[in-house]
């Protein structure tokens, strides 16, 4: 196995966003370790980034909080976290991912149980399909998604209603809608897929229908259900980055659909909901021959950042979404190179960091190995967490309005 190549002062100053000096002392005191050469000193890029995240979990030395600490509380009534596991209502994630995405987002939305909930997306579609057709042609799904919301929004009378009834209702026609805007994928040999996975039949569950327009291969019943279950593990995960955004939006009564838009806005970034892309681009290298630890070495030089799809400070232990999608993937024989290369790439992260899988991982490897393209997985993120969102956005509009409204302290010349 080749080894990782090194980063130079310069670049292990940038990675921790420290001085030289600053950097130079943490040598000094046995923190970091570096190697001498004529043309200067280099530096382990996994052991830079397992120091990275050792400085993050540490308090800071006044009291206050640490770079990733919240700066505050947030009551949810969804969500839970504890003990390394993932929990919607007391409701264990691993066995809610057995069950249908739709029936698990209208009780999410609702609390009503109704196994045989579809998602229809309304009158408003065929303006945002209009809309999402405008788009250039370097425009991706999720950007067709994000001009969508404003379309519906616009053929909704009832947009601006709070109504808990009423918001669950458009969240509903709003999740559809966002799957129904992109165009399905066609076949290696050109032909569309079955008319009946393109034309968003309501007979068809959500996971079948998205499935269609993010992948040209044609689906078996075992890959339904890890689309379905992913699209359910990635409902809600606390209050995340974009979850907090979304709750700013509705604090100051934004309606359902502004609510969505402040998500998505957040959710496009390369730490959050673009984060499978790079786990995806990291896996494809490997199946394709090259070696595991040069794929992981580029990809950490790539980012300037952790390794794609390893470390949730959440599940110091392991990320139970991860486990779940990944042993669904390995118990199909279909799937044996790409979970050999996430068994390959997952060796030389834990050998250097202790770093575990996490979703993005799991992500990257479901695209990949469903012939998707490499940005499907920000596509499945946003889908699923809408509602996640909204059931965020219902609980704020029962609070203060405004109650988020941080106060901001100069400290400026």
């Amino acid at each position: 196995m080749d080894a990782l190549p090194r980063l130079t002062a310069d670049q292990t100053a940038e990675r921790l966003g420290v001085k030289l000096e600053t950097l130079y002392a943490y040598v000094a005191r046995g923190r970091l370790g570096r190697e001498r050469t004529a043309e200067g000193s280099t530096f382990d890029p996994l052991e830079v980034e397992r120091f990275a995240a050792s400085r993050r979990r540490r308090p800071s030395a006044d009291g206050g909080h640490s770079e990733g600490r919240p700066l505050m509380v947030i009551e949810t009534t969804f969500a839970l976290i504890e003990d390394g596991e993932l929990r919607y209502r007391g409701r264990p994630v691993d066995h809610l991912a057995a069950e249908p995405f739709e029936t698990v987002a209208r009780w999410a939305l609702t609390g009503e149980w109704d196994a045989t909930a579809r998602f229809a997306p309304g009158a408003g579609v065929a303006a945002a399909r209009a809309v999402a057709g405008a788009l250039p042609a370097s425009a991706g799904d999720r950007d067709r998604q994000l001009v969508a919301v404003s379309a519906l929004a616009a053929a909704d009378p009832l947009r601006a209603s709070l109504d808990p009834v009423v918001v669950a209702s458009a969240a509903e026609r709003l999740v559809a809608g966002m799957v129904e805007v992109l165009e399905p994928r066609r076949r290696d040999d050109g032909d569309p897929r079955p008319a009946a996975l393109s034309a968003g039949s309501p007979d068809l569950d959500l996971a079948s229908r998205l499935f269609a327009r993010l992948s040209p291969a044609a689906p078996s019943a075992d890959d339904i259900r890890l689309f379905n279950a992913a699209l359910v593990l990635l409902l809600d995960h606390d209050t995340a980055v974009s979850t907090l955004a979304a709750r700013a939006a509705a604090s100051a009564r934004a309606t359902p659909y502004g609510v969505v838009v402040a998500g998505l806005g957040a959710l496009d970034s390369p730490l959050h909901g673009n984060a499978s892309r790079a786990a995806h681009r990291l896996l494809a290298r490997v199946v394709s021959g090259e070696d595991p630890a040069r794929a992981v070495a580029d990809a950490v030089v790539a980012t300037h950042g952790p390794v794609p799809g390893f470390g949730q400070p959440l599940y110091p232990s392991g990320d139970p979404r991860a486990r779940i999608l990944l042993g669904m993937l390995t118990d199909d024989s279909r799937h044996a190179e790409v979970t050999a290369a996430v068994r390959a790439v997952s060796d030389v992260v834990r050998e250097r960091t202790g770093a575990h899988p996490n979703v993005d991982l799991a992500l990257g490897a479901l695209t990949l190995t469903t012939g998707m393209s490499d940005d499907a997985g920000e596509v499945v993120f946003a889908t699923a967490r809408t509602v996640g969102w909204i059931v965020h956005a219902l609980d704020e509009y029962a609070q203060h309005p405004l109650r988020l409204r941080p106060v901001g302290r100069y400290v400026g010349p």
